[in-house]
């Protein structure tokens, strides 16, 4: 838990972390209306859960998703680290192409964090790969996602085949809420596979129990060409320069809910989105530890090279 608290009777104030200060602005501006949850409460739980969150994104670029008028407002992305910014702010430099080299932010510590989250990011969207080497991910995740008619008990049933799968191919995974509609399976890889080898596999496998299980889930990417109540095993989502919100991310929704980490018991026992939020996340975490602790480590890490 934080050894600071942001404060809640002025709109703006200077926080001084680990030798650095940050400047945090509009606390008091309301960010859930239903709620009565401010600017400041978001910051809030980042601060509390920045020791189990920073280890899932540092060295990795961020993809900024600004939300300044709050959950229910209009938001904006954004890739380049705006200027001015403090120097302690490093930078992961990508050439897109005919766009350029963009400078994206890294969050490397809690400074950073609540730089990024001030700047009325909800939700973190981090690279898959780290920075020193951009093109190969050191994971590989299906997004399970609920297609029109389709139940969040049947994203909770996807999900139980996924992981069958996975298992039977003795590949470890891990899973979390996206705090949206679906889930997140996430499978830790020895790093090696470019981006596109990644995205192959993930799409291989996606079709396949697609074919397999084809009343319950889809591969098709196409939105007119997917069938009704079905679950998308999202493949797609594995290209290159996609993200996805981290781990530990609040999302903008009415209840303010979290991505949360969860256990392959839960999924079995029926889990709701709805559960896990903004205000007892950091609880949690607190009592349980970092259930994706797993996706950090070296060890069973499963070497996708040997299949590709």
């Amino acid at each position: 838990m934080p050894s600071f608290l942001i404060p809640r009777d002025q709109d703006h104030a200077i926080l001084a972390l680990d030798g650095k200060e940050v400047r945090v602005t509009n606390l008091r501006k309301i960010f859930w209306p239903a709620l009565g949850l401010t600017k400041g409460d978001l910051l809030q739980y980042y601060a509390a859960i920045a020791d189990w969150l920073l280890p899932h994104l540092r060295d990795r670029a961020m993809v900024m998703k600004r939300y300044p008028h709050g959950a229910a407002g209009e938001f904006f992305f954004m890739k380049r680290a705006p200027t001015p910014r403090p120097p302690w702010i490093e930078i992961c430099s990508i050439d897109h192409g005919s766009a350029g080299v963009i400078d994206f932010p890294m969050i490397q510590d809690r400074a950073a964090l609540l730089w990024v989250v001030n700047l009325g990011c909800i939700d973190l969207n981090q690279w898959y790969a780290r920075c020193d080497d951009i093109d190969r991910p050191d994971y590989v995740h299906f997004d399970l996602d609920p297609g029109a008619g389709a139940s969040f008990d049947r994203v909770l049933e996807t999900a139980i085949i996924v992981h069958d799968a996975l298992e039977a191919l003795k590949i470890p995974s891990v899973v979390k809420t996206t705090g949206s509609k679906g889930l997140h399976v996430y499978v830790p890889i020895v790093r090696g596979p470019v981006q596109k080898q990644v995205w192959t596999f993930a799409k291989a496998l996606a079709q396949e129990l697609a074919a397999r299980h084809p009343a319950l889930m889809t591969a098709e990417y196409r939105v007119v060409k997917r069938p009704r109540g079905r679950v998308l095993v999202d493949y797609n989502q594995n290209a290159w320069g996609r993200t996805l919100a981290s781990v530990y991310s609040v999302r903008p929704r009415p209840d303010a809910t979290v991505s949360t980490p969860i256990t392959w018991t839960e999924v079995e026992r029926g889990v709701r989105i709805e559960t896990f939020t903004l205000g007892n996340v950091p609880g949690r975490v607190s009592k349980l530890g970092d259930l994706w602790k797993p996706l950090l480590g070296t060890r069973r890490r499963f070497n996708l090279a040997r299949y590709i």
